[in-house]
């Protein structure tokens, strides 16, 4: 979903001259176009966590049983997380912009379905068909933000605004999350999107330029062995703490899941027009960057479940309260995106990533001292805010590594694969973690299982620390080969 300017007035080199004049309005439009989908984006990523907080209320208010009640987030995360690689190349073949509106459109009704829902299987298909639309829609902010740039700096800038807006708005949905339900109701955290969403629909046309369609037959097998792959693996890992990873329900559909990822293997190799393309898999800093976000994606996510049960278990924290606890997070990613883009162009990826993965270790380290009688400061502030300014320093980098040298026409493919492995790591890391977590759990009591918990997450940040010394080797050349 590239801007392209205003076309040019033809004429003598006289005229042509004036044309810089023209340059700051085209440069506004881009820029508003790009501010205009990063709104969408922010809000896309709100509702992976804004809802988090205001749990025992929905619970309360539909009436969910206790063992149901984690299908109101594990019905987005299945939609999102499965169909991210279709979004993004139905976007690189029928055109990005308009992909992006019928999944925004998708998303903005449903959520105002899950705001007026009065029955629990309501509310998660509600939150279901929300899924659906952010994965249309998602898939083409990124694409947008990797093809409009320039040159390698103005990606850099784009990117860390993207990885910015992806990561730091999940705290802030933790923020707005316990706003509304404090003051409100816990349905605003379904109604705040519709205006949200109106509003872009209404103004995405003006400032953002459809791309060309890529002629070509669809690869049916390759989206439906996609999306069944990435759903099973989802659906198996959110299961795998209740029904024990042992079970027939976590190893029957993980086994779903390599069957049809050897499925989509085998046929991406043979199409013409792939869903996803081997040359994306085949340079070793791109999947060193993918491992790199699956895992601090992982260990992120499982942060915001670990650290909001314990502000409000022992802290005693109000859901407000709850969400702003996270507010040194948020701000730390958000200061660090302005300044994180000049360090990659000077210094490289790599030792970035490395600082920041070793910085994300010492945070989630420090988080597993906390106990009964810790309080917020400095114990939970402190580590929160390293956590920030560490995650500022990692998800651009790597970002800019797995969607580097791909060229524009496969922009949507790219940012599906990113996309879903972000996805994929939340659901590793939080089902590891909460196993983790159950193990130690004593009934009654949240510190005991935290510790090795919170431990475990440092030790998924540490894990991206290697990979970083092992597969993403300082170099000055392009950081991935086009693909």
């Amino acid at each position: 979903m590239p801007f392209s300017p205003s076309p040019t007035r033809t004429g003598p080199p006289a005229a042509r001259h004036k044309s810089p004049a023209l340059r700051p309005v085209n440069a506004s439009r881009a820029a508003i176009g790009i501010a205009i989908v990063l709104v969408a984006q922010l809000m896309l990523t709100l509702d992976s966590t804004i809802v988090n907080v205001a749990l025992p209320r929905i619970g309360a208010d539909l009436g969910f049983s206790p063992s149901s009640l984690s299908w109101v987030l594990n019905a987005y995360t299945l939609a999102f997380g499965g169909l991210l690689l279709l979004g993004g190349r139905l976007g690189d073949t029928f055109g990005r912009l308009r992909v992006f509106e019928i999944g925004l459109a998708v998303f903005t009704v449903s959520s105002l379905f899950g705001g007026l829902a009065q029955s629990p299987a309501t509310l998660v298909m509600a939150r279901a068909a929300q899924g659906i639309g952010a994965a249309l829609a998602a898939p083409g902010v990124l694409a947008l933000v990797t093809t409009s740039a320039r040159d390698d700096a103005g990606k850099n800038r784009a990117l860390a605004l993207f990885s910015a807006v992806g990561v730091g708005g999940g705290t802030l949905g933790l923020v707005l999350g316990g706003l509304v339900t404090e003051f409100g109701s816990w349905r605003w955290t379904m109604f705040i999107n519709v205006p949200i969403g109106i509003g872009v629909l209404a103004l995405a046309r003006r400032f953002v330029t459809e791309t060309p369609r890529n002629p070509g037959r669809f690869d049916f097998v390759g989206a439906i062995a996609a999306t069944g792959a990435a759903v099973a693996v989802v659906w198996s890992l959110i299961g795998a703490p209740d029904k024990g990873w042992t079970s027939l329900q976590t190893i029957g559909g993980l086994g779903v899941g390599a069957v049809l990822g050897a499925v989509l293997a085998v046929t991406e190799r043979r199409v013409t027009h792939p869903l996803l393309r081997p040359n994306l898999l085949r340079c070793r800093r791109r999947l060193g960057g993918l491992t790199i976000v699956t895992l601090v994606f992982g260990s992120q996510i499982s942060t915001f479940f670990l650290v909001v049960q314990y502000v409000q278990q022992v802290l005693h924290f109000s859901p407000l309260e709850a969400g702003l606890a996270f507010l040194p997070m948020t701000v730390g990613i958000f200061a660090l995106s302005r300044v994180t883009p000049r360090l990659v162009g000077r210094f490289g990826q790599t030792p970035l990533l490395m600082l920041g993965t070793l910085g994300l270790t010492g945070s989630f380290a420090w988080l597993s001292n906390v106990g009964t009688s810790s309080s917020y400061f400095p114990a939970v502030f402190g580590s929160l805010l390293l956590n920030g300014i560490a995650a500022g320093l990692t998800f651009m980098p790597a970002a800019s590594l797995v969607v580097g040298g791909v060229k524009p026409e496969h922009a949507g493919s790219a940012s599906g694969l990113l996309q879903t492995t972000q996805q994929l790591g939340g659901a590793i890391g939080l089902a590891v973690v909460v196993s983790v977590y159950a193990a130690g759990a004593v009934p009654g009591a949240f510190v005991p299982g935290a510790h090795a918990a919170f431990l475990t997450t440092a030790a998924f940040a540490l894990l991206a620390f290697i990979v970083t010394v092992l597969a993403v080797r300082p170099s000055r050349h392009k950081a991935a080969q086009s693909a």
